[in-house]
């Protein structure tokens, strides 16, 4: 076998590593990086796992993908007073997520490998980038040109159907209902459960989001609430995804995410900002106390209206039935003087008729011997043509005309087939009669 005079032991080039990063850097650093995992020991203890991420723009959404990575601690002398110092001064508790500036010396294990000890922390640095993503996150929307869009929604009058979205279990969704049910006022509410807090809560409130958007039609506007909380806790009210959903949403959306220092981006695009959830009940309480006493206003200035227009109407009726017993008296008037000249028009004429009738009696009168004379001499003329139409119809006298009556037991004869042959008829001729034997008959031509 060859004889290699450089090999080494894995423990001896694990010393040589330590030696080289204890000359390399003796001193602490500062070091910029994403905390990506982080957990507290039960012994007071932070480990964590720091990453930096290159981002890229691919179709308007971002991915990040790591090029460096680290494990770190946070021992536990230092991390009270780190985690103190940085809540004071960013009002939050490190988390998953953050970007943090630390003060870190390296040090190499044989069995654990690099790690970095973080003793000190930029508070700045982290409260710098939360701005900044922040601020792309309005630059994104602005350009997108939805920014205002559902800010510029209009409420109804009355805003009584609510989509809740929010936890069941938060505090502050029991505050919001708590001020609804203390306001006398009905409001229709339907949560839709979703995290509000932590890795999972972006996608938990779009999914609601999307569930609400589905039946737009049985809501009137949409409550995004929570309670309070640091801003690492509210991140993803700053977020892109979440912000564009509030911002295009097709329902008015009222925040109340419980955040006093600062506006989220879902503030600054939602169509109605307040600080809390118990906030949000009492503008939705107050704008219905608001359209209650519009429409108390609104019955008293109808009833006033119709108080005026009652005795308006009472007036122009006084004074049209005042007109109404002019004009009758001056009609009644008019109507006697013309009673009076149709009454002696008519008299003229009822004379004047009464006149002429007597005159034509009299005529009549002188007439009426010589017309009843005249109709006495038609009617004799008549009576005389009946009675002359009577004669020439008497039984003798048609039998005079070679007619004959057939009788047979004394009645007369009509149809030939009565007549049974051998059977004795009588005939009756103008002169006399004869009885006759039937020996036949036949049917007339």
């Amino acid at each position: 076998m060859e004889n290699r005079p450089n090999t080494l032991t894995l423990s001896q080039l694990q010393q040589r590593i330590k030696r080289t990063l204890a000359e390399g850097l003796p001193l602490p650093v500062w070091v910029s990086a994403e905390i990506s995992e982080m957990k507290v020991n039960y012994s007071g203890h932070c480990y964590l796992e720091l990453v930096e991420k290159s981002e890229s723009d691919r179709n308007l959404a971002r991915t990040a993908i790591p090029t460096a990575k680290a494990p770190a601690v946070i021992w536990r002398s230092h991390y009270a007073a780190i985690d103190s110092y940085f809540r004071s001064a960013t009002g939050n508790a490190l988390a998953v997520g953050m970007k943090v500036m630390v003060r870190v010396s390296v040090s190499y294990h044989e069995l654990y490998g690099l790690s970095l000890q973080i003793t000190d922390i930029d508070p700045a640095y982290t409260l710098g980038d939360m701005e900044r993503r922040r601020q792309q996150t309005i630059d994104r929307l602005q350009a997108d040109g939805v920014f205002d869009m559902n800010r510029g929604l209009e409420f109804p009058p009355v805003v009584q159907r609510v989509a809740v979205v929010s936890s069941r279990n938060a505090a502050g969704f029991q505050d919001f209902m708590n001020e609804l049910a203390r306001s006398g006022y009905r409001f229709d509410t339907e949560l839709f459960d979703a995290f509000m807090q932590g890795d999972g809560a972006e996608e938990s409130i779009i999914a609601a989001l999307c569930a609400v958007a589905e039946r737009s039609d049985s809501f009137d506007a949409v409550a995004l609430i929570r309670g309070g909380g640091s801003q690492s806790d509210l991140s993803c009210f700053n977020s892109y995804r979440l912000c564009s959903y509030v911002a295009q949403f097709p329902l008015p959306v009222l925040t109340g995410i419980g955040h006093d220092k600062d506006r989220s981006v879902a503030d600054l695009v939602a169509a109605r900002m307040l600080k809390t959830p118990t906030a949000v009940a009492g503008w939705l309480v107050e704008r219905a106390g608001e359209f209650d006493a519009r429409l108390e206003e609104a019955g008293l200035r109808v009833a006033q209206a119709a108080r005026t227009l009652l005795e308006e109407r009472k007036r122009r009726l006084e004074q049209v039935s005042f007109r109404i017993r002019e004009q009758s008296a001056g009609v009644t008037r008019k109507l006697e003087m013309r009673l009076c000249l149709l009454s002696a028009e008519l008299r003229r004429q009822g004379d004047a008729l009464l006149s002429e009738e007597r005159m034509r009696l009299r005529h009549l009168t002188q007439r009426l011997p010589q017309l009843c004379t005249g109709f006495f001499a038609r009617q004799h003329e008549k009576l005389a043509m009946q009675q002359g139409l009577v004669e020439s119809r008497k039984p003798d006298n048609i039998l005079a005309l070679g007619f004959a009556i057939v009788r047979r037991g004394g009645s007369a004869l009509h149809d030939a087939a009565d007549a049974a042959p051998g059977e004795v008829l009588d005939i009756t001729l103008g002169k006399g009669e004869i009885k006759a034997k039937v020996t036949g008959y036949g049917k007339k031509q």
